[in-house]
């Protein structure tokens, strides 16, 4: 399924190729989110013309809306939404953890010098309960009570039909206490096995389909001896040769230690398996996380920081409402090669906010995806070069200037 092609010299970074049914991924690579098989804002055509290489759903948010048997229905995640290329789908882990505490869409990367193992956010009440056998929530859309396992997470993306989906875990905040992540870190390696065994048994079953890649997730927060015993335990599972086909690193993870955290986990795991770290796209902490072993990255801050005016451009991010926009009828980045940048000016997006057109969210988000998608493709052609470090010191020079 990967190949390893060039390693970054004293370092664990790389670039490879994640073979899956529906195409190669050249890796490092960022991989787009389309939370409910769709970037918000943008068609699947689009995506493709900018670079994206695979896309990423959520398997939380199809299962309440559609329903993974609809998706199943279309024939698979990638042709209900017209995507001909690989797809990921999460386990839905995050967003009954964070939509169950009332966080909404994030969570601190900073603990902020705060404990606290029942971790809800101010005035929000608690919509997901956890147990050793699973999670039960109630809909953020209507109410209704549901109830996420092991073997339910595996049956929905079974159904999505992504080529690469992740266990089921459960995801801590960096305030829980250290005995709340040793517990936590038992079940989550309970529910790996747990889903190891639904899936083999739902390939088996589902011939019909491509096959499907499982991603087992290391968690333990900012602990080294926990996230490194995390990852020890889910390379162990594959003793008979029918454990993961790659690794996630997830969990809050603490900013400043991005990159000492991904190299523990990274050290103990196979090398001659895919990595992918969830949730991250802020260039500092791509270049960090590439370094330390990382192969492919998803998040939603693209598309999301681009619907509220919010741009990336070489010489930093910034608001094209601002009233320097007015009259700028230059590019939101002249070095950027998207659509957006060769079409539009500054004065016409700042325009299209103002007057609360839709499309402005369009070419905005076609802009911010561009650019993150092409940094970490550039990112793999200088690993190639032997230019990685140069590179890295020159972005982010001018980018945090």
């Amino acid at each position: 399924m990967f190949t390893v092609a060039k390693e970054l010299e004293g370092a664990l970074g790389r670039t490879g190729t994640i073979a899956t049914p529906h195409g190669d991924i050249r890796t490092p690579a960022f991989i787009p989110v389309g939370t409910r098989a769709t970037v918000k804002a943008v068609l699947p055509e689009a995506m493709s013309d900018l670079g994206a290489q695979a896309l990423l759903a959520n398997a939380y948010h199809l299962y309440l809306q559609p329903g993974a048997d609809i998706v199943d229905e279309a024939g698979g995640l990638g042709t209900f939404m017209n995507w001909p290329g690989p797809t990921f789908t999460d386990s839905g882990g995050f967003q009954v953890l964070s939509l169950g505490a009332g966080f909404q869409k994030t969570l601190s990367m900073s603990a902020t010098g705060v404990e606290a193992d029942d971790v809800i956010a101010e005035g929000k009440d608690r919509l997901a309960v956890v147990d050793d056998d699973g999670v039960t929530f109630k809909s953020h859309l209507d109410g209704s009570m549901h109830r996420f396992t092991p073997e339910v997470s595996m049956q929905i993306q079974h159904q999505l039909g992504a080529d690469i989906m992740f266990a089921f875990d459960e995801l801590t905040t960096l305030m829980n206490s250290k005995g709340y992540q040793v517990e936590s870190l038992a079940r989550t390696q309970a529910w790996a096995e747990r889903c190891l065994v639904e899936h083999q048994r739902l390939s088996a079953e589902r011939t019909h389909r491509p096959p499907q890649a499982l991603f087992g997730v290391v968690q333990g927060a900012q602990h080294e001896d926990l996230r490194r015993q995390a990852a020890r335990g889910l390379v162990g599972l594959d003793s008979d040769g029918t454990g993961f086909d790659g690794f996630g690193v997830g969990g809050a993870i603490e900013k400043e230690n991005l990159g000492t955290i991904v190299r523990w986990v990274c050290e103990e795991l196979p090398a001659e398996k895919p990595r992918h770290l969830l949730g991250i796209s802020e260039p500092d902490d791509l270049f960090t996380a590439v370094e330390n072993g990382c192969d492919t990255f998803d998040c939603v801050s693209p598309s999301r920081v681009a619907r509220s005016s919010r741009v990336y451009a070489m010489t930093g991010r910034y608001n094209v409402m601002v009233a320097a926009s007015r009259r700028d009828f230059g590019p939101i980045d002249p070095e950027c090669d998207c659509y957006t940048c060769a079409h539009y000016s500054k004065a016409y997006l700042h325009h299209l906010f103002k007057t609360k057109e839709y499309v402005a969210a369009t070419l905005c988000t076609i802009h911010n995806e561009r650019f993150t998608v092409r940094l970490v493709d550039d990112m793999r052609n200088h690993i190639e070069a032997g230019t990685f470090r140069d590179f890295r010191d020159d972005f982010l020079a001018r980018f945090y200037a």
